[in-house]
């Protein structure tokens, strides 16, 4: 769990909120009071809720899912990508499409053609076309590499959305709630806190304050892809142990019981290696002898029920 301090916080300007005549009602209980005409936010709410967030979003990785950053903003592009890039997670950055979320089908048409289109510029088809016509495509391509470089690797709808300013990013956040995607949000004082699932209080115009945040997630981000791998190696041992079982089943050898206690009695066929049908691994009684098992005793011919056609051995 990344470190989620107050003193960090009131370093990197946190609590500074917008002029009184900007605020948003509805974010009156994540304000502490204002001060010279600006609101100051509460940083206890904010260190609680961005625990509750950080904890959210590394179960939904944990649990193999992708966290989408969306930071549009000026000052919040470059530390948005480098952490969303850090943490191996989608982000949106320069712009966002309309309908990236909900006509993701189209969207994924424009991924592929950004592909098609390095792919060309890598195998030397570029060098066989026109000079123009280069240059249209090289401009083609840029542009939806700006535009669609974040996501490029994302093969479905995210798990969750992190945004910063969901005011600016009004048409993320409407189109994340139509399809049920929960939002984790940096919120303002002049912010709706009301479209986001889980909110965190906080300056969103401040360089240092953007950064703080943004790397927090990241971190949470990272944590739960570790928790992921080590459940996924927890569960490939698990698989690797019945293959185990089998292979001494095919040299000839007998699997063992899977109850230990009591009696316990195993039907096993194996014709072509010769081994009993009935196999009895209960402990033999006092005075009782224990009689060895005879080659092939107890093989039933095929199609012939039990209680017909002579006694069973």
């Amino acid at each position: 769990m990344p470190e989620i301090s107050m003193k960090n916080m009131l370093e990197a300007g946190v609590h500074f909120g917008h002029q009184t005549h900007r605020w948003n009602p509805k974010m009156k209980p994540f304000i502490f009071a204002p001060r010279n005409g600006i609101y100051i936010i509460d940083l206890e709410k904010t260190v609680r809720h961005m625990k509750d967030a950080c904890n959210f979003l590394r179960n939904v990785v944990a649990d193999g899912g992708k966290v989408l950053f969306v930071a549009t903003k000026k000052q919040a592009t470059v530390v948005a990508r480098e952490a969303a890039q850090r943490a191996n997670m989608p982000n949106v950055t320069e712009r966002w499409l309309g309908g990236t979320l909900t006509n993701f089908q189209t969207i994924r048409r424009g991924v592929e053609k950004l592909e098609e289109l390095e792919r060309w510029k890598e195998d030397g088809t570029y060098a066989a076309l026109p000079k123009k016509e280069t240059v249209m495509l090289e401009r083609k391509r840029k542009k939806l590499d700006s535009s669609l470089g974040g996501i490029r690797h994302l093969k479905g709808l995210p798990s969750a959305m992190f945004v910063i300013d969901p005011e600016t990013e009004k048409i993320a956040v409407r189109e994340a709630n139509r399809l049920g995607v929960p939002v984790v949000a940096l919120v303002d004082t002049n912010c709706n806190p009301d479209p986001i699932d889980y909110v965190i209080p906080g300056n969103d115009d401040a360089l240092k304050s953007v950064t703080l945040f943004v790397n927090l997630i990241a971190d949470a981000c990272i944590e739960g892809a570790q928790l992921y791998e080590q459940r996924m190696r927890g569960g490939s041992g698990a698989k690797e142990a019945p293959s185990a079982d089998a292979a001494s089943l095919a040299e000839g050898g007998v699997a063992a019981p899977a109850v230990a206690a009591g009696p316990v009695v195993e039907r096993v066929v194996r014709k072509k290696l010769k081994i009993p049908t009935e196999i009895d691994y209960r402990e033999p009684a006092e005075g009782e002898e224990e009689v060895p098992a005879v080659e092939g005793a107890g093989v039933e011919p095929e199609g012939t029920p039990e209680g017909e056609g002579g006694s069973k051995a």
